[in-house]
């Protein structure tokens, strides 16, 4: 599916990609248009507790895999419309088609949510401290499956999803309300992205506001970025920059809109500038090792909770 008609395009969007691996568009978005579309996509359906199983439901038939999102299975479709203040927004346009060239590709586009340790029941809090990669989406009533629901994620690729997959992607991320520090904002590692593709999880040590970060034989100083904001704040970032959320503390969710979207057919794009001055590899065959056959976590390690 190819996205909107270019605007002209930017060249800071790939100057940030080439030095940090992120670019921040800001409050770039229409609040109203945000709120409005943020109201729409809560009516009518649990966000609090009633959204999880049982204990003795999930024990009793156990389902770590196919819990995501999926084509007949995702809120935003019937929204494709109102998604336009998104798709359409001519800053976002012209930085994507920079990085990406013209007749960029949409991957997916998904609602993300992150649920607040208030609704969470005591036995699954139980279950899953400490865990590395807190994808709630085993716990909740299958007919709420049509949105991703985290808990805090430690530091990780957006690679982790794309076994043998080059790092010709990037990640676009919009705030539909404000976020604060509570609220589990984003955490960006800046410049994480030059070590290319390494396996889940990640050998880094915090050093202050930086993280000493390596990777096959490689080291880098990355710079911690809190990602809080406003309404309609928007931010991108390449397949290989390392991020993660903290649980979200606030007593409400935070509900985000995540896109993914490709490299397209244009001669030449952005991305390929950044990517050869990547020192390590675009991708990888083995790309996590945090989870057991069945897809459980089987590993209790988690750094971006320490930031």
């Amino acid at each position: 599916m190819t996205l909107a008609k270019p605007a002209p395009a930017e060249t800071t969007a790939v100057d940030d990609f080439a030095r940090a691996g992120v670019h921040l568009f800001g409050e770039v978005l229409d609040a109203d248009a945000c709120t409005a579309l943020l109201a729409d996509l809560k009516a009518g359906r649990d966000w609090g507790e009633g959204l999880f199983l049982s204990e003795a439901e999930f024990d009793a038939d156990p389902q770590y895999r196919g819990v995501n999102p999926r084509p007949g299975r995702n809120l935003l479709e019937g929204y494709e419309a109102r998604l336009k203040l998104v798709e359409a927004n001519p800053a976002i346009v012209a930085g994507l088609t920079a990085l990406l060239g013209e007749g960029y590709v949409l991957m997916d586009r998904k609602v993300v949510c992150g649920v607040p340790a208030s609704v969470i029941p005591d036995w699954l809090k139980r279950r899953i401290a400490g865990n590395p990669v807190n994808n709630l989406g085993a716990f909740v009533k299958p007919r709420y499956r049509d949105v991703t629901y985290f808990y805090g994620i430690d530091f990780h690729q957006d690679l982790i999803d794309f076994k043998g997959r080059e790092a010709d992607f990037l990640t676009l991320y919009i705030y539909l309300a404000p976020v604060a520090k509570a609220d589990a904002p984003l955490f960006l590692l800046e410049g994480s992205h030059r070590l290319g593709a390494s396996v889940f999880p990640h050998d880094l040590v915090q050093q202050g506001e930086t993280w000493r970060y390596r990777s096959g034989g490689r080291e880098a100083l990355t710079t911690q970025r809190v990602l809080t904001g406003g309404t309609g704040n928007a931010a991108m970032w390449h397949a290989c920059t390392l991020h993660g959320t903290q649980p979200d503390e606030a007593d409400h969710e935070r509900i985000s809109l995540r896109y993914l979207l490709a490299r397209g057919p244009a001669a030449a794009a952005g991305i390929d500038r950044v990517n050869a001055a990547i020192e390590g590899p675009l991708a990888l065959d083995e790309i996590r090792v945090d989870l057991d056959a069945a897809g459980a976590a089987r590993i209790k390690a988690n750094s971006v909770n320490q930031a």
